[in-house]
């Protein structure tokens, strides 16, 4: 029985909820630097974010940004990757680097070796033509490996569907022939070029004072140079309709991939929508509704998941439900996701299931934020995406507000049964996953009230891999 409610007694009790204060600088540089003073902390972080990524790889070169941050740290004009590896490991250092910047952590007492190591792999990296060799090598093995893997190739074939040709429809370690075409001067080009101070976030959280950390960032970095501020411009995507898409392989299971475009992190609705997908997909110890029903109660996989939420950024991520299930169990799997998605934008969820998420959220969510990494990444994040400074105090108990209106408005608002990117990967083909999601959104239709037939459906766009 779905019972009135009832929020008071729960808003009226103190919600356990993070402080992160933040100094911010601005370097001469023209870096933005945020840190973060915690007393007593054992460990100090850093995180730095260089605006650009993957998204600024040439073509036919895919994977240019990904070497060019993995193999910053492994040697510079001041010092060789053994040097920097015994400057960083006795105090339980490390630092490393992918297409979006570098990270890394050492004992408290030791920061000023990290930063000093990271201005460093910042500004000046050689790229030693035997270790470009050597990383290059290992990522080919790899994209040669992940050519055959179908739960690779799945999840690649369903951002492809969604997002169409934009950049994050590709892999951020590239293909195996693009990643064959690019040479060390390519690396050196891209640092060049887009590794640049006024596209740089820094993030430091420790036991640290901030101005020393200000003082000490602004002497190494005064001569890297400013650069250009990337153009903002409006992502283009494919409009939303039924795609689908298979990778055929002969193994014991199918992986399945449904969904569609989703949010991005500054939308209103994220409280709400944290809570909406911990009641469908992603609630702890399986409690969600799906994984109670394609798990628990039929038995179809171990694992299975649904949310929209959780790769939200700058830009659209993601809603999706995935799945591993046998081959005679596909259209089980599919009819399960589209009735739970129908399920949850027509019917009010229950007094039950809210508790348990707010309590579950309420109670763990400062918990998260313990380490000095956490904090440092996302203080970074907060900025990349114009969090307000104060979010994460109030991001708690907007989760306690939300209600059983406010799950069915956003998902009725966020998820759309009638956009659906369906992708199997395995001993499937388009054509039965077609015919399954046809079938499946027809028999949801059919359980429908007639007063909620409202919407028509997007003409479907079939779309081959």
């Amino acid at each position: 029985m779905n019972r009135p409610y009832d929020f008071t007694r729960r808003l009226d009790l103190a919600i356990p909820a993070p402080k992160l204060e933040v100094d911010r600088f601005e370097l001469s540089c023209g870096a933005l630097l945020l840190v973060s003073r915690r007393p007593g902390a054992p460990i100090t972080a850093l995180h730095v974010h260089i605006r650009g990524g993957f998204a600024l790889d040439p073509a036919g070169k895919e994977g240019t940004a990904f070497l060019t941050g993995a193999l910053a740290a492994e040697g510079t004009s001041r010092r060789t990757e053994e040097e920097i590896a015994d400057l960083l490991e006795p105090a339980g250092g490390g630092l490393s680097g992918d297409s979006g910047g570098v990270a890394g952590a050492i004992a408290g007492d030791s920061w000023k070796t990290l930063l000093e190591v990271a201005c460093d792999v910042l500004t000046s990296p050689i790229y030693p033509e035997t270790k470009f060799e050597r990383q290059r090598a290992r990522l080919l093995d790899r994209l040669m490996v992940d050519r055959d893997e179908p739960r690779v190739q799945g999840t690649r074939l369903f951002r492809k569907l969604v997002y169409g040709g934009h950049w994050l429809g590709r892999s951020e370690q590239g293909q195996f022939e693009s990643v064959g075409r690019i040479e060390r001067a390519d690396l050196v080009a891209h640092h060049r070029e887009h590794w640049v101070a006024s596209r740089t976030v820094i993030g430091v959280c420790g036991d640290v004072d901030p101005k020393r950390v200000a003082d000490f960032l602004d002497a190494r970095l005064a001569r890297w140079p400013r650069g250009e501020a990337l153009p903002v411009s409006a992502p283009e995507f494919p409009a939303k309709a039924h795609r689908y898409g298979a990778f055929p392989a002969d193994r014991q299971q199918v992986h399945l991939y449904l969904g569609h475009l989703g949010i991005q992190r500054a939308d209103p609705d994220y409280p709400a929508l944290v809570v909406m997908d911990h009641i469908l997909g992603t609630g702890p110890g399986f409690t969600s509704r799906i994984s109670k029903r394609l798990r628990d109660d039929e038995g179809l996989a171990y694992s299975v998941h649904a949310a929209i939420h959780t790769s939200a950024g700058v830009l659209p991520g993601l809603f999706s439900a995935t799945i591993g299930t046998s081959p005679k169990h596909v259209e089980r799997a599919i009819r399960g996701f589209v009735e739970e998605i129908v399920r949850i934008r027509e019917q009010p969820v229950s007094a039950r299931e809210l508790d348990l998420v707010h309590r579950y959220l309420t109670g763990s969510f400062a918990l998260g934020f313990e380490r000095a990494s956490r904090r440092a990444s996302y203080m970074v994040y907060a900025e990349r995406h114009g969090l307000p400074p104060d979010h994460l105090e109030h991001l708690p108990r907007q989760f306690l507000e939300v209600d059983a209106k406010a799950v069915r408005r956003v998902a009725q608002a966020h998820l759309d049964p009638d956009a659906l990117c369906l992708v199997g990967s395995g001993a499937v083909d388009e054509a039965r996953l077609e015919a399954a999601l046809q079938s499946a959104l027809r028999g949801a239709r059919r359980k429908r009230p007639a007063a909620k037939l409202t919407k028509t459906a997007t003409p479907r766009r079939r779309a081959s891999r």
